[in-house]
C-alpha cells in the first residue's frame, strides 16, 4: 500500500530528550515527501502555539498539526476541526473540583483555542509556571463567562499527589460523557468524550481522502495507543516501556535520541521512490 501520510508524536519520538531534532535533515525529507505527494503531521498532547515553537527553524507550514491530544487539528491557517468541551461539562467539572479539593488544593487551567485561563486567585508564581507550556495566559473572575472553545481542562495538583485517584474518580463520575487521563506530574487532563490522537487522524483521513492503511505512525507512550493501532503501519519508539512495545511490535529504526523517526522515514521513502 501507497504511502499518503505520516504522524508522529513529539516527546520521547520526534524529538530529543532537549527538545532539538535535526533540522536540515527534516527540510530536506519534506522536500522528498512533497515530491511523493506524502502529507506530515504533528500529533501531541501539546497547545498548537507550544508545538510550533519547536518548529521555528523548520518549514512550519508544511506540517499540519493534531493538537491537545486530538483537539484541534490545524495548519498555519485555519482550524481544520475542533473537538470542544461544552459549557455543561466545564460547570459539572467545577462543581466536582469544588467538592472534592478541600482534600488538597489544586490549579484550574481552562485551555482554549485563543488562550489559557486560569482564576483570578492564581499568584504570580502559578501564572510563571503556566506560561512555560501556555503563551497567552489569562486571569479570569468566572470560568463559565470565557468566551472560546475550550479543548482540554487542566486540574493540577501538587507533584506528590496521587493523580490515579482522581483519575479513576473521575472516570467514575463523568463515564463516556468526557474523556480524562492523567500524568505523573500531578495534572489532569479532561477532554470531550473519544477524544484523542486517532480521531484527529480520522477527521484527516475524512478531510483529505486517506485510508488508514494509507498512513504511518510513530509514539512512544499510550496516549499514542489509539493513533498507533488505527494506521496500517505503527512504529513504536526502542526507548518506549515495554508495554508499548508488546502492543506495537515494529519499532523505529533508533530511538529518538539518534532521530529515530527522521531515520525511519528516510528508509519509508527510499522503499517507496
Amino acid at each position: 500500500m501507497t504511502i499518503k501520510l505520516i504522524a508522529t508524536d513529539l516527546d520521547g519520538t520526534f524529538l530529543r530528550d532537549d527538545k532539538t531534532f535535526d533540522i536540515s535533515r527534516f527540510n530536506r525529507l519534506l522536500d522528498q515527501m512533497d515530491h511523493q505527494n506524502i502529507k506530515m503531521v504533528v500529533a501531541t498532547g501539546n497547545k498548537v502555539e507550544q508545538t510550533l515553537q519547536y518548529f521555528k527553524h523548520a518549514q512550519t507550514d508544511r506540517l499540519t498539526y493534531i493538537s491537545s491530544n486530538g483537539a484541534m487539528v490545524s495548519d498555519t491557517k485555519e482550524v481544520l476541526y475542533k473537538r470542544p468541551v461544552s459549557k455543561d461539562q466545564i460547570k459539572k467539572v467545577l462543581d466536582w473540583n469544588t467538592q472534592t479539593r478541600a482534600k488538597m488544593e489544586n490549579l484550574i487551567i481552562l485551555s482554549g483555542i485563543e488562550a489559557a485561563y486560569v482564576s483570578n486567585h492564581a499568584t504570580p508564581e502559578m501564572i510563571q509556571a503556566v506560561e512555560q507550556f501556555y503563551p497567552k495566559v489569562i486571569q479570569v473572575e468566572k470560568f463559565l463567562e470565557v468566551e472560546d472553545d475550550i479543548l482540554v481542562m487542566e486540574l493540577i495538583w501538587p507533584e506528590n499527589a496521587n493523580v490515579k485517584d482522581f483519575v479513576k474518580v473521575l472516570r467514575q463520575t463523568f463515564g463516556e460523557e468526557l474523556h480524562t487521563t492523567g500524568s505523573g506530574f500531578g495534572s489532569v487532563s479532561i477532554l470531550a468524550a473519544n477524544t484523542n490522537k486517532e480521531t484527529g487522524l480520522a477527521a484527516l483521513s475524512r478531510i483529505w481522502q486517506i485510508k488508514p492503511e494509507e498512513m504511518v505512525a510513530f509514539g512512544d507512550n499510550s496516549n499514542d495507543l489509539e493513533m498507533l493501532r488505527y494506521v496500517g503501519n505503527p512504529f513504536v519508539m526502542p526507548n518506549a516501556e515495554e508495554f508499548m512495545k508488546e502492543r506495537i511490535s515494529q519499532q523505529a529504526h533508533a530511538d529518538n535520541e539518534h532521530d529515530g523517526v527522521l531515520e525511519t522515514i528516510e528508509k519509508l521513502l527510499a522503499d517507496q521512490a
